[in-house]
């Protein structure tokens, strides 16, 4: 199992993989690493990433793009409603108030959400993942800007699982960046940290953040953003040019969706143009608009005249971040840039000047998202080794709780329990005193890019006083999790019970020193709610907690052991923690609404398979016609078939071209395959007997070769060659009436096929010909190939008495093995004979 990272842009998506060798960036199926983020559908089929961004000009109404702005917001939104001026789809409200983009597939009008086309994005990368690694990809990390909200993650989250993919993290862009600039650093600090700034300026957000590097640690300790990016420069001066070309033309580009497109195409070319070159650049539209060819130009610094607003907003975004961060310009090591659009030179220059630092390319300015979120997932997965690097993220916004109920811990302002930039992931435990059900409310304490600041709200079931009528105990756990989602994972009641037990005499021990207790704020009646903070190490079921005091609290408490004396019974608490059932209200679907989704996205799948299957059986079909009539009119066939059989096949060929164009256009898989299978009956017989007519020649050679073969090894024997005298005279005797054979039969059909007219079938076939051929071979070689046998081996000679010894001893050597056979163990046993001479 391979596992992924998925940078998913506005514009484009990166795919990178772990492998053995390192992190690479996988290609799709057009060699490109970046698959555009747009879905398109047309007639029964949907088409994603590449083929869909081609042909968004000419099918605009039913391609849709830029759906990552609208993930998990409702149609009545501000910031929906400034989206929709710039999308040619047709978008409306759902009944649920979600929004919906309207195309025409499978011939009626249908809606898909944004999660939705997210979702089918993401089965398209992971269809491309899996064919680049040849191997099934479940586990991925996917990236978002740092600034989505709850609301935003959750239906982030709902799109991969829709689409069948398991994320083990949902990872902010700019930790991903942060993450591949850190993992291959060896020259890292141990003690004093590194600190570095990375800016990410995409097609549609600019992300800033300030990051703390040491050896295999990476803390992420403030971001600043703001969404502007490389399309609003395009937007900018498309407004300069349409202004323009109204003056000159008297054309309103704005007024024509298709127009504006391709207006917004080239002045991207120009953008990137200009960013590398300061002198005036031409721009020219052929046919822009009813007909008329526009021309025009511009130069780098007018393009910074027009774009200043736009400057002055990253600018401010640069210095919120210097001051949010609390880092001073010495303390900054260099500034990394990524995101096509820090190619600008005056976002450079920027740069330079709010931080003191020249901009840093060290990293892949498009690919490094993807690679940061792969390297993520590979620490995680236990489906790859790689070493460890520690990796401290941060919650972008400030979070607070307000419960109700009776004894509101914390009045309507609520209470915060995580500032702004704090550690994520981690938990807080909220200790509460209730006799009855309540609900808690957590929401954003602080200005978001969201209308409504709610994340959502729990309602504690199953609360009940304690045996004596008291206020009951209740620890609620509210947590960042590893995808920056806050929630409220679980709620426990508190049940002490007091039990005395007999206590064995110990030495007196004097009181111990003072501790600190959990702080506390006080409720609206006098009741204590206090706030425990514990790491959170991605296991929910952990409960073990650091005990901290909450914002402003200062109670003190004082622990004291008392003297034991013998004889004595100690009280004991017996504390147990009942889990107490919580019903949530928050963003996302339900879970058989996210079923259903599920299931529509399959059958999605298995339609583009089938529709994929359809459209290659009339590919097929349609090539067939064309090649089979270019091939039997003045082609490589037209002399092997009569004139009237000709005709008549090419009359039927033309009847199904028009037919495929007519009422064949749109029929079904099997109806292509029988009627091609019906051409290939009437037409193999022509090609076969065309194959033969051609090869034959070839393949009678081949039979001559090795007829005159096997007679230069009749020769050969007949002159005694040595290498044949091994073998026996009725051998080559066979293997010399099997030549003859074979040259009868040679002569015999070869005057068969030369007289035989090519507008029948040949009256040898190739396969007899070769048939023959492999005859006469394996009869030789089965001869001619045997090998010599092995000369029989020698008997080995006596060997020799040691150095010194007289020859008389050696001339009776023969006498004693003669004569002597019980003398020695190793002698010749008594049932042996041996002939002396």
């Amino acid at each position: 199992m391979s596992v992924i990272g998925i940078d998913f842009g506005s514009e484009s998506c990166y795919i990178a993989a772990a492998k053995a060798g390192g992190i690479e960036t996988l290609a799709n199926d057009y060699s490109l690493r970046a698959t555009p983020s747009c879905v398109a559908f047309d007639g029964k089929k949907r088409i994603i990433g590449v083929a869909a961004k081609n042909q968004q000009v000419t099918n605009m109404k039913n391609t849709v793009s830029g759906f990552k702005h609208l993930l998990g917001r409702r149609f009545n939104d501000p910031h929906v409603q400034r989206e929709l001026n710039s999308i040619p789809t047709k978008v409306k409200g759902l009944p649920d108030g979600s929004i919906g983009y309207q195309v025409n597939y499978l011939d009626q009008e249908q809606c898909f959400t944004p999660e939705q086309l997210t979702a089918m994005l993401f089965t398209k990368l992971k269809e491309t993942s899996t064919n680049a690694l040849e191997a099934q990809v479940n586990d991925c990390v996917i990236t978002c800007p740092v600034y989505f909200t709850n609301a935003e993650r959750k239906a982030l989250l709902e799109a991969a699982h829709i689409a069948g993919l398991n994320v083990l993290r949902l990872m902010n862009e700019t930790t991903a960046t942060a993450l591949s600039y850190g993992f291959y650093k060896q020259d890292l600090p141990e003690d004093k940290p590194r600190n570095v700034i990375f800016v990410d300026c995409g097609h549609a957000s600019l992300q800033v953040s300030a990051c703390a590097f040491t050896k295999g640690k990476l803390k992420m300790l403030a971001s600043s953003w703001d969404q502007i990016g490389g399309r609003d420069f395009d937007t900018t001066l498309a407004e300069y040019f349409a202004k323009e070309f109204l003056d000159r033309y008297k054309i309103n580009a704005k007024t024509n969706a298709r127009s504006w497109l391709r207006l917004l195409t080239e002045i991207e070319k120009l953008k990137k143009q200009m960013s590398a070159n300061s002198t005036k650049l031409p721009l020219g539209i052929e046919c822009f608009m009813d007909e008329i060819d526009v021309s025009s130009s511009m130069q780098r610094s007018t393009m910074e005249e027009l774009c200043a607003p736009l400057f002055q907003r990253v600018e401010m975004t640069f210095k919120r971040l210097l001051a949010e961060s609390k880092l001073t310009l010495d303390e900054i090591h260099s500034v990394e840039v990524v995101g096509g659009s820090t190619r600008i030179p005056a976002i450079k220059q920027l740069i330079e000047n709010v931080f003191g630092k020249p901009a840093s390319t060290t990293l892949n300015q498009d690919e490094s998202v993807s690679r940061g979120a792969a390297l993520q997932c590979a620490i995680m997965s236990p489906a790859v080794r790689v070493r460890e690097f520690g990796v401290t993220d941060i919650q972008n916004y400030a979070v607070k709780v307000i419960c109700d109920g009776e004894g509101s811990a914390t009045g309507s302002s609520g209470l915060e329990v995580f500032s702004v930039f704090h550690t994520a992931p981690f938990s807080r435990m909220l200790t509460l005193h209730r006799k009855e059900p309540f609900t808690v409310t957590v929401l954003y304490a602080q200005p978001i890019p969201y209308p409504d600041p709610t994340i959502g709200r729990w309602t504690i079931k199953d609360v009940k006083p304690t045996d004596k009528g008291e206020l009951s105990t209740i620890k609620v756990k509210v947590r960042i999790n590893h995808h920056g989602i806050v929630l409220i994972s679980s709620a426990h009641l508190v049940d002490s019970k007091e039990v005395e037990e007999p206590v064995t005499p110990q030495p007196a021990e004097p009181a111990s020193a003072e501790q600190p207790a959990v702080g506390e704020q006080q409720q609206n009646n006098g009741e204590p709610m206090e706030v425990q903070q514990e790491a959170c190490n991605d296991n929910e079921d952990d409960d073990s907690t650091n005990t901290a005091s909450s914002p402003g609290g200062q109670g003190w408490a004082q622990r004291v052991k008392g003297w034991f004396t013998p004889g004595t019974e100690k009280k004991k608490k017996n504390t147990k923690m009942i889990d107490l059932p919580m019903d949530c209200e928050s963003h996302g679907h339900s879970l058989n609404d996210l079923n259903n989704l599920i299931q529509q996205e399959a059958k999605m799948v298995a339609n583009d398979a089938k529709e994929t299957e359809r459209i290659d059986a009339k590919n097929a079909l349609e090539e067939f016609v064309y090649d089979m009539r270019n091939k039997l009119q003045g082609g490589p066939l037209e002399r092997y078939v009569v004139e009237a059989e000709r005709d008549a096949i090419c009359a039927q060929l033309n009847d199904l071209e028009n037919w495929l164009y007519e009422d064949g256009e749109d029929c079904d898989r099997d109806t292509y395959v029988n009627r091609l299978k019906a051409l290939h009956n009437k037409t193999n017989p022509i090609k076969d007997r065309a194959n033969d007519y051609e090869l034959c020649p070839s393949v009678f050679s081949e039979l001559k070769h090795a007829i005159n073969n096997a007679h230069v090894a009749v020769n050969e024997f007949k002159k005694g060659s040595p290498k044949y005298d091994h073998l026996t005279e009725t051998e080559f005797i066979n293997i010399a009436e099997h030549a003859d054979k074979s040259q009868k039969w040679l002569d015999q059909h070869m005057a068969k096929f030369g007289a035989s007219p090519r507008t029948v079938d040949s009256p040898v076939k190739v396969a007899d010909i070769r048939h023959e051929v492999q005859t006469l071979n394996a009869c030789v070689n089965s001869v001619i190939n045997r090998p010599k046998p092995k000369p029989a081996a020698k008997p080995a000679p006596p060997k020799d008495n040691a150095a010194g010894a007289d020859q008389h001893n050696g001339e009776n050597a023969d006498k004693k093995s003669e004569g002597d056979k019980t003398a020695h163990p190793n002698s010749v046993p008594d049932d042996s004979t041996m002939d002396v001479e």
